[in-house]
């Protein structure tokens, strides 16, 4: 049997039916009914677009992605939207990664059966690593989002429609829609990811590239970058120490970030990495594809985004190791100190989202070149040593497996929280809500299963919410660092509160509800087991809601200040001027990813711009 076939059809299904087993394979009972709470992941019913756009005083990190969970929940179920979404990330990133190896390779018509192998594993490696593993346990589904996108954004920038410069602009906006959507984070990784690529790339008209990137850039980034310029917030530099990457593994932090992996939190770490004979094979994938991937950059049909996308991770793993020298440390530190738009780059590890894609892509060229030496070999062995290589990734990493061992699973909100909700939004009074006891996070076992997750009272109501956003974070010889949040209106509460640093509820009461009132604090919920007699002696408050875990109370009417709503106005317009640009993108190019992914065109005139 010969080993090229007439590949149009497969090797367009194919990329997606990888991500979609990836995604099924990786998140299991997470797709389940229920909501899955992890850390920072919190989906709540309801939810309100409204809620995200207020948001807090300081830098507007949830903005677009809160926004766009909460336009979906107008139509669908919110645990329906967070199962697309999550499973969205495994089919975007899957599906590009392979896309961009089979367009490196000869195209997406006629593909060889090798070719098609190596592209399958080229999926596979991008969505399945320890970076997408500990981001996804860390609960940064949107970062995630925007890490899918990569390899769309890639092939985008490294073709544009040069002749065509508004073509090419929509072609742009379109790979960047998944960055659009995932926010903050997942712009700083893309930035960093196709920068060099539309910089270093074929000299010929390079300023058009860079002008196209940055416009597009520009125009996805508007809900988060307009309020940011105006928030006035400061980062704390301590974040610096408390966000340095870590050894996940016996071999220092150094072969961990190489590998992928080495996030800040140990809490993040999926179940058995780090065991020394899977690791170890890990390692060795690794080098392998890095060693792959610099001989594919020294051939002549190397892939034209290549010396860019190395550069992009070259700087990418630096800015990452920064952080495990107290030199580099220090640096980082006093950098923030001068200006808050640092501050980015103290999770270093974020920044090796760009290594996953040259080491996907080193990884699928590798399993090309085993297959296409291997046509001589009887088919079964073919066939068998083919799925062997592809799973390799899923294999040396099984603790991703089916919800990361159980970890994703998902939970019903208890009927008092849903209750909750319904009585404050039944309410048509104005003012905010602060949410105790006052930590960031807390511990639920909704799933059966202890879980640390933001506290979901954060986003579970229809206005302002008032919430402790500092982040403790420990450290490896015992002690707490403290991260100061960013919301001044939260330390305003606190000085009133003064809240016993064991239980986050308050020492004293005594004109609380007064003081409250006049910051426009309209509703208290506690979300811990209260003494309502102490509530009621010592202050004004009244109760609308008692149960277990949940308390809610009223401020009288006459204490309230809640000012004049705001307007949101620069949230507001930079989405609008998003949004339609997206619109006129997905228009001007006349393609969908719909119609990407089968090749059909709409009409005579359809252009599609992200090139085979």
């Amino acid at each position: 049997m010969s080993s090229s076939v007439r590949a149009t059809l497969p090797g367009r299904l194919l990329p997606w039916a990888v991500g979609l087993m990836a995604g099924i394979s990786a998140l299991g009972p997470a797709l389940g009914p229920g909501y899955v709470l992890r850390y920072d992941m919190v989906f709540v019913p309801n939810l309100s677009a409204r809620t995200a756009l207020e948001g807090a005083d300081g830098f507007p990190r949830a903005v677009p992605s809160d926004v766009v969970v909460g336009g979906l929940s107008a139509l669908l179920p919110g645990d329906l939207v967070q199962s697309l979404l999550l499973l969205g990330i495994f089919v975007v990133g899957g599906a590009g990664a392979c896309r961009l190896l089979l367009r490196s390779l000869g195209g997406l018509g006629s593909v060889s059966v090798p070719v098609l192998v190596g592209a399958a594993a080229c999926g596979v490696a991008f969505v399945w690593n320890p970076f997408v593993a500990e981001r996804l346990l860390l609960g940064q589904w949107a970062l995630l989002l925007g890490y899918a996108g990569l390899p769309w954004v890639v092939a985008a920038a490294a073709h544009p429609a040069s002749r065509r410069p508004l073509a090419g602009l929509a072609g742009m906006v379109c790979a960047l829609v998944p960055a659009a959507v995932g926010g903050f984070s997942s712009a700083v990784i893309t930035g960093l990811t196709v920068g060099p690529v539309a910089l270093v790339g074929p000299r010929r008209r390079w300023w058009a590239r860079v002008m196209l990137l940055g416009a597009a850039l520009v125009l996805v980034s508007l809900p988060w970058l307009l309020p940011s310029l105006t928030a006035g917030a400061r980062t704390d530099p301590v974040g610096v120490e408390a966000f340095a990457p870590r050894a996940d593994t016996p071999f220092g932090v150094v072969v961990s970030l190489l590998t992928l992996g080495g996030v800040w939190n140990s809490g993040a770490v999926p179940p058995g990495h780090g065991e020394p004979v899977t690791f170890l094979v890990r390692l060795l994938l690794c080098v392998a594809a890095i060693a792959a991937w610099v001989w594919w950059l020294s051939r002549r049909d190397r892939p034209t985004f290549g010396v860019g996308l190395t550069v992009a991770a070259t700087v990418g793993l630096g800015i990452a190791l920064l952080g495990v020298t107290g030199a580099g440390r220090d640096l980082l530190a006093g950098l923030i100190g001068l200006w808050s738009g640092f501050g980015p780059l103290r999770d270093g590890q974020l920044y090796v989202a760009p290594l996953g894609l040259v080491q996907a892509l080193g990884w699928g060229f590798v399993v090309h070149r085993i297959a296409d030496g291997g046509v001589d070999r009887p088919e079964p062995l073919r066939t068998g040593a083919g799925v062997f290589v592809v799973l390799l990734p899923v294999m040396v990493l099984p603790g991703l497996l089916w919800g990361a061992g159980g970890r994703l699973a998902p939970a019903q909100y208890p009927d008092a929280w849903l209750r909750a909700q319904e009585i404050v939004a039944a309410d048509e009074r104005p003012g905010d809500v602060l949410v105790l006891p006052w930590s960031a996070y807390r511990s639920v076992e909704w799933s059966g299963k202890e879980t640390i997750v933001l506290d979901p009272a954060t986003k579970l109501f229809d206005r302002r919410v008032l919430w402790n956003d500092d982040l403790s974070v420990g450290t490896p010889d015992g002690n707490t660092l403290v991260v100061k949040g960013e919301d001044a209106r939260a330390r305003e509460v606190e000085q009133v509160l003064v809240p016993d640093p064991r239980t986050g509820l308050p020492t004293r009461l005594e004109g609380a509800a007064e003081t409250l009132g006049g910051l426009g604090v309209r509703y208290v919920v506690v979300s811990a087991q209260v003494d309502n007699q102490f509530w009621l002696e010592e202050s004004e408050f009244s109760v609308v809601l008692e149960a277990e875990d949940l308390t809610v109370l009223r401020t009288p009417d006459q204490h309230i200040n809640a000012g004049n709503p705001d307007t949101m106005g620069l949230e507001v317009t930079g989405g609008l001027v998003t949004v339609g640009a997206i619109v006129w993108s997905v228009a001007r190019s006349g393609s969908s990813l719909v119609f990407q992914c089968f090749g059909l065109t709409v009409g005579r005139n359809t252009r599609k711009e992200i090139p085979k």
